[in-house]
């Protein structure tokens, strides 16, 4: 290739990059493959919040943002880039899943849940539009969500709009050289690599729930691995039980008590080369969910020295 063949590619791959960032990856180079990380809520005590992270012993974080939705201001992330530069952790990943309402059943889940419904479809985007922004400022690579209960059924009234919002959101974060990944739990496995084909987006990826497909009812996570593996981008470490009651989810417990099958889970997922963080989720709070963490963060460990060395 001569000197000005050789230009002209290279201004057009410039030119291509510009309108396509590649997306950024989960996690910097500093991150060990598969490292454990814990999902916080740092509305109102920060400091507090990711100073708790790394007393832990914790190298990363994901942040769950709902309380700041509407004031994702630089001040604010300026204070946050700060903190987490002060403790030494890395936020993996952010998210949010309002604006209200949210019913986590089955009842009123499909209604209220996510991009699906169409009442609160429209502020659901503008408040990952706000969190992506908010992560490009602070340097996170990574905006996840709840998409809600997908239609099984692709000819389904809602399945269009909830194709092209998601779409829409995946478009944003591309904008901002971000992954948009979808959380695992209110619809099956087969349905999420539907609506990842079918919005076709290459920033569109998993962020895999252990538990939310068990407490979903909708699929055994080693399973689901084989289906959405490839696509996983974050994974929540969470622990628990197949729903009995149909109109509520199933229960989530401390991890080790429940169903989850973790080694097969990291194991498979080891396979097809995933590298990101394995963040522990816990939902109780206080006093009894440092405790659980720490037994859970041991627990983990074990199982990581395993799979990955």
């Amino acid at each position: 290739m001569n000197r000005r063949k050789f230009l002209t590619a290279a201004s057009a791959a410039m030119a291509a990059a510009a309108l396509h960032p590649a997306p950024m990856s989960a996690e910097p180079n500093k991150l060990k493959p598969m490292a454990l990380g814990l999902l916080v809520s740092p509305f109102g005590a920060p400091e507090a919040t990711i100073r708790r992270v790394h007393d832990l012993g914790f190298s990363n974080c994901f942040l769950s943002l709902d309380g700041y939705i509407g004031g994702f201001t630089p001040a604010i992330a300026a204070e946050m880039k700060g903190l987490l530069e002060k403790y030494e952790v890395t936020a993996t990943t952010v998210e949010v899943v309002g604006p209200k309402p949210l019913v986590w059943d089955f009842l009123q889940g499909p209604s209220t849940i996510g991009l699906v419904p169409p009442a609160t479809r429209a502020a659901r985007i503008d408040a990952l539009r706000q969190v992506s922004d908010f992560a490009k400022m602070v340097g996170i690579g990574q905006v996840q969500t709840h998409c809600g209960f997908i239609p099984e059924d692709p000819a389904d009234a809602l399945y269009p709009g909830a194709v092209e919002a998601i779409r829409t959101v995946a478009q944003h974060c591309q904008g901002n050289s971000q992954h948009f990944l979808m959380e695992t739990g209110q619809e099956t496995p087969t349905t999420m690599s539907r609506m990842i084909r079918d919005v076709n987006m290459p920033n569109l990826a998993v962020g895999l729930d252990t538990a939310n497909l068990i407490l979903y009812g909708k699929a055994n996570p080693v399973d689901a691995v084989d289906i959405l593996g490839p696509h996983v981008r974050s994974i929540h470490a969470k622990d628990g039980r197949w729903p009995t009651d149909p109109s509520q989810l199933g229960e989530e417990v401390q991890i080790g008590k429940g169903l989850v099958d973790f080694r097969a889970v990291f194991t498979k997922l080891h396979k097809v080369g995933y590298t990101g963080a394995v963040t522990i989720e816990r939902e109780t709070s206080g006093p009894q969910q440092i405790e659980d963490v720490r037994q859970e963060k041991l627990y983990l460990e074990n199982i990581l020295k395993e799979v990955v060395g």
